[in-house]
C-alpha cells in the first residue's frame, strides 16, 4: 500500500496562517478592545470603561459583543464581576494559561524534534549562565527537590515515566528564575511542546535506566556550577546536556520509525 503523503512543515505553517486570517466579527471587536486596553495603559484590576462595551460603539449586536467579551476572558485578559461594583476588569494573564494557548497553535502542526532542540541548544545555555550565582537559597532548594524526585531507581514503568516528566520539570523550574522573562517563557514553552508531542510521549514511556543516570549527571553538575556562580561552566554543561538529549530523542524516533515503517519528519 502506498504511503500517504504528509504535508511539509512549510505547507503546514502556511495553512496555519490562513486559518488565523479567517477572522470573525467577535474576534475583531475583541482585538479592538485589547488595543484600547494597551493604548490607555490599563493594568490588571482596572475597570474597562462602559463606553467601550456598548454594542453601538462597535456597531454590533449584543450577542456579538458578548462573544467578543467571552474571547477576551478566555484569553485571560479580562474578568467579569457581578453585583455592586461589578463590571468588566483587566486581568493578569497567567503564564501557564498563555503557554497552553500557544501550545494549541502547534497542536495539529507540531514542530520537529530538531526544530525544538535547535532553539533549546541556544536558549537553555543562556538561561543557565544567566542564573549562575543569582539564585536564592529557596530557589536552589526547589531545584534540588526536583532532582530528588528521580534519584531513586523506579520500580514500575509508570514511575519511570513520571521521572522523565520530573526531569523536564527541572528545566521549567530553572526557567522560572530567569531575569529575562521572555527567555524564561520561551524555554518553558519549548519544554511544554516536547511534553505534548505524541512522538515524544512515546519515547519518554520507553524504559531506559541509563537516560535517568545521564540526566542526573548533567543536572547535578549544572547545580554545582550555578551555586558557585560559574556562568560559563553552567552554559557548557547545559549545552552538552541539550546535545545529548537531542541525540537520544532522534535515535529513539528513528528506531520507532523503522518499527512502524512511517517516514519521520
Amino acid at each position: 500500500m502506498p504511503e500517504t503523503a504528509r504535508p511539509s512543515p512549510a505547507s503546514g505553517f502556511s495553512q496555519l496562517c490562513m486559518e488565523l486570517k479567517r477572522r470573525k466579527r467577535p474576534d475583531i471587536i475583541a482585538d479592538r478592545i485589547r488595543e484600547q486596553i494597551i493604548d490607555n495603559s490599563l493594568m490588571p484590576g482596572d475597570r474597562i470603561p462602559q463606553a467601550w462595551l456598548l454594542p453601538e460603539t462597535h456597531n454590533a449586536s449584543r450577542g456579538t459583543l458578548r462573544e467578543a467579551l467571552k474571547i477576551l476572558e478566555f484569553q485571560g485578559l479580562t474578568t467579569s464581576k457581578t453585583g455592586p461594583g461589578g463590571g468588566v476588569f483587566v486581568a493578569g494573564v497567567d503564564t501557564e494559561q498563555a503557554i497552553k494557548m500557544v501550545d494549541n497553535l502547534f497542536l495539529f502542526h507540531p514542530p520537529s524534534i530538531p526544530d525544538i532542540y535547535a532553539m533549546r541548544k541556544v536558549l537553555e545555555p543562556q538561561l543557565a549562565a544567566s542564573v549562575a550565582g543569582r539564585l536564592s537559597p529557596e530557589a536552589f532548594a526547589t531545584l534540588q527537590d526536583k532532582i530528588r524526585l528521580y534519584e531513586e531507581e523506579p520500580k514500575t514503568a509508570e514511575a519511570e515515566y513520571g521521572q522523565r516528566l520530573a526531569e523536564l520539570d527541572f528545566h521549567i523550574a530553572l526557567a522560572r528564575h530567569a531575569e529575562n522573562t521572555l527567555l524564561g517563557f520561551t524555554c518553558i514553552f519549548l519544554v511544554s511542546l516536547l511534553r505534548d508531542m505524541t512522538a515524544c510521549r512515546a519515547i519518554y514511556k520507553e524504559p531506559n535506566p541509563a537516560l535517568r543516570e545521564a540526566g542526573l549527571h548533567y543536572q547535578i553538575a549544572l547545580l554545582r556550577a550555578i551555586k558557585t556562580g560559574d556562568g560559563e561552566r553552567a552554559a557548557t554543561i547545559m549545552r552538552e546536556h541539550m546535545e545529548a538529549a537531542e541525540r537520544y530523542m532522534l535515535e529513539r524516533a528513528e528506531i520507532r520509525r523503522r518499527r512502524s515503517g512511517d517516514a519521520y519528519t
